[in-house]
């Protein structure tokens, strides 16, 4: 009986919480802190220095510039980026979170701003493709709390591929590089620009198509916030909708991507 009240009250305090940051103004937003797992690139890295950069770095510093708001950069292992924000420690999510049903039980998110096609890489020559019959038996890996994880869970492992989640994608890059892991499912840019076009990645190569299934996987990667925070997400809406207008989302895109991502 005492559980079931005090997480009653506990459960008040969070929505009389959420109510009042719904109800703040968006000219009261005077600093950001973005959630952000940076060992994704081209969306999100660091350079030899240490400092974080990439896509989603550069909307997210410019949506804080349109804001006249500071950018605070909070770095966090993937799987934990929703838990870290229903938690308070960042005020919302930039780190190339696709937008699905599942994630928005427990988040809100703002209107997509890209997508990026997913696709799995194996060594050249493996003959590999994205299906339960080639990946059986098969050692797969996937970044933890990811679409890709699951998709994979969902779709390969019942039929007998070992799929082995990861805290960061750079494991992941190392484990198959050494022979660890026979394929890797991830964005096709991340993998691209991440792993293949570097010499880590010599000797591999895309396997099959890209993975197209919008239940699982999605359509679209925004920012995500916590329920109920809705002066934030209409700020950054707002913000975002400006970027897309004036053509600076599109600029960032060319700069690291070889295809059209930027959603209208």
């Amino acid at each position: 009986m005492n559980t079931t009240w005090r997480y009653m009250a506990a459960f008040a305090l969070f929505a009389s919480s959420a109510m009042a940051a719904g109800n703040a103004s968006a000219t009261d937003i005077k600093e950001i802190r973005f959630g952000v797992e940076a060992s994704y690139a081209p969306f999100e890295s660091k350079t030899p220095a240490g400092a974080l950069q990439g896509f989603d770095i550069d909307i997210g510093n410019a949506v804080c510039a349109k804001l006249k708001a500071k950018c605070v950069w909070v770095e966090n292992s993937f799987d934990g980026l929703i838990p870290a924000l229903q938690a308070r420690k960042f005020s919302a999510i930039n780190s190339d979170m696709t937008i699905t049903d599942q994630r928005r039980q427990a988040v809100d998110f703002t209107d997509p701003i890209y997508t990026i096609p997913n696709q799995m890489i194996a060594k050249k020559g493996s003959g590999l493709l994205p299906t339960p019959a080639s990946l059986k038996g098969k050692h797969v890996g996937v970044l933890q709390g990811t679409i890709q994880e699951t998709y994979a869970k969902a779709r390969w492992a019942p039929a007998g591929v070992d799929v082995v989640p990861y805290q960061t994608q750079d494991q992941i890059y190392e484990d198959l590089a050494s022979g660890r892991l026979d394929a890797s499912f991830q964005d096709a840019e991340a993998a691209s620009k991440g792993f293949l076009k570097r010499p880590q990645g010599a000797g591999f190569e895309f396997a099959g198509p890209a993975v197209s299934d919008e239940k699982l996987l999605g359509a679209g990667v925004g920012f995500g916030v916590r329920k109920g925070d809705a002066a934030l997400k209409d700020a950054l809406n707002q913000a975002l909708k400006e970027l897309k207008a004036d053509g600076t989302i599109d600029r960032f895109a060319a700069k690291y991507f070889d295809v059209k991502v930027v959603l209208k």
